[in-house]
């Protein structure tokens, strides 16, 4: 870390009608630096890294970059003073080639365009990235991590001396993870300053120099990332928090609650095909799904939801001919779900959360021609006690909660009532390690109780950690079937990319 700071913010202050999201001190990253931005969810961090993209402009405070106060009232505008930000999701046109999506993203090129000049100017940073595709190939032709580094590549050709990265780890394989660490070093040899946000605590000391940890919208404390420990940044998370352990397993005996065979899916706009896949789930067992994300991980989920009936091969619920049921007859038999998009798929934006609470359970809380709001609430109380999360906000609008609190409305909804079996696509995604360690110990104990659990996630360390069996999809297929004495990374991961036909 070398010179003045290349992006500082100052006093910033920013609210969401009564929610104070930031109240932030100080916050810098220099030449030459990687910062590694903490904290659970609502901490913050989203919309800090916001302001400093322009999306959003605070209440109170200023930016200075380079050292001189600026107005950063959009992205084009952080752009031009030289701050990018690669989103969780990506911005890319697939029917268009690497070098077409890069020209669109840039401002001031020549009205007639040389394709050839344009590859050129992109080679020298391709090749830092590690992108070694040809840009006359159409993204939607490209592997994820290399989606992700067209993202990248984009930002720095606009001319980004600060890079805003938003868990860029979600969707990429273990060993993609180590090509993004090594391009991240790279940059940041180069004087670029980074900032990377996650939510796995290891990432910190294997790419970070600086830790900043964010608490309830300020900054709770920074340290070196060499002094950074476990405990330590848990401890300025929240204080009392130990890390999850891993729970004993065992074979299920239980009978068999979900099966399906050589299930196949018909093409459909932005899905995979799911093809010839089977596979089957006991009472009393999770079954972990791994894979690296956009290999059917939803469309499985849709398919054992009854959202998506298959053009070939069977589904069978407790015993019973289940291809054809609705996704209202599945649900009724006990079936939670928790999808990878809780905005999109689980709740109304414009509803209250109380009034979200209420969808799918409306006939359990009738009272008369009334409803028991204060029976709701009891019971919804209690689930969410028992996950350890922060007091429900029934008088706000979903569509005003953070991910993580809206994440929350979910689950506690969705596991109020001891669900027989659970479908969960990434369920703690977006959640600080807080409440994903007591999500994780709630499924555990609906396993225990005898219920079924499809759990999806894109961290291998988390499935290891609960999983009964392990499968990973690739390419809407069964890549391989895994027990525990399996679950190593090496043994896993590169069936995830193709590297071996798993058994």
């Amino acid at each position: 870390m070398t010179g003045g700071a290349l992006l500082e913010a100052r006093g910033i202050v920013k609210s969401f009608g009564p929610l104070l999201a930031n109240d932030v001190t100080e916050f810098a990253v220099h030449p030459g630096e990687v910062v590694a931005l903490l904290g659970e969810n609502g901490a913050g961090k989203s919309t800090l890294c916001k302001i400093l993209y322009g999306f959003y402009r605070p209440d109170a405070g200023e930016i200075r970059v380079a050292g001189r106060v600026e107005t950063i009232a959009s992205p084009r505008d952080a752009r031009r003073l030289g701050i990018g930000m690669v989103f969780q999701n990506f911005s890319l046109i697939p029917a268009l080639t690497v070098w077409e999506n890069v020209a669109l993203f840039l401002d001031g090129l020549p009205w007639v365009l040389s394709p050839g000049a344009l590859r050129r100017r992109m080679s020298h940073l391709a090749e830092r990235l590690h992108l070694t595709v040809d840009p006359r190939l159409p993204v939607g032709r490209l592997a994820v991590s290399d989606q992700q580094k067209v993202e990248i590549l984009k930002q720095l050709l606009a001319g980004a001396r600060v890079l805003i990265l938003d868990e860029p780890t979600k969707v990429l394989a273990p060993t993609e993870i180590d090509v993004l660490f090594r391009a991240i070093a790279e940059l940041r040899d180069d004087g670029y300053g980074i900032v990377f946000i996650t939510h796995k605590l290891r990432e910190v000391t294997r790419c970070a120099d600086r830790v900043a940890v964010m608490r309830q919208g300020r900054i709770a404390g920074t340290l070196p990332a060499r002094d950074a420990t476990e405990p330590s940044l848990l401890s300025l998370m929240f204080g009392d928090t130990t890390p999850f352990e891993q729970r004993p397993r065992r074979a299920s005996s239980g009978g068999i609650v979900l099966e399906l065979k050589a299930i196949t899916t018909a093409p459909a706009p932005g899905a995979t095909v799911l093809r010839d896949l089977s596979l089957d789930l006991r009472e009393g067992e999770i079954l972990g799904v791994a894979g690296v994300s956009g290999n059917g991980q939803r469309e499985l989920a849709d398919v054992v939801l009854g959202l998506r009936r298959p053009i070939a091969g069977t589904r069978r619920l407790w015993g019973e001919e289940a291809t054809r049921w609705s996704a209202a007859r599945t649900r009724d038999k006990g079936i939670a779900s928790i999808p990878d998009d809780p905005m999109a798929m689980a709740v109304v934006p414009g509803l209250t959360v109380r009034e979200n609470l209420a969808l799918g359970g409306g006939e359990r809380y009738r009272a008369g021609l009334g409803f028991d709001w204060p029976g709701l609430e009891a019971e919804m109380d209690e689930t969410a006690a028992r996950l350890r999360f922060p007091a429900l906000a029934y008088d706000s609008r979903a569509g005003v909660l953070s991910g993580g609190n809206l994440q929350r409305v979910v689950l506690t909804r969705e596991l109020a009532h001891d669900p027989k079996l659970i479908v969960a696509l990434y369920p703690t995604r977006g959640l600080d390690a807080r409440s994903a360690e007591s999500l994780r110990a709630l499924l555990g104990e609906r396993r225990e109780a005898g219920a079924a659990i499809l759990f999806v996630s894109e961290d291998l360390d988390e499935l290891f950690a609960v999983s009964d069996r392990l499968i990973v999809l690739r390419d809407g297929g069964a890549a391989g079937t895994f027990t525990p004495d399996q679950f190593l990374t090496e043994t896993v991961g590169p069936s995830m990319v193709g590297a071996l036909d798993a058994a």
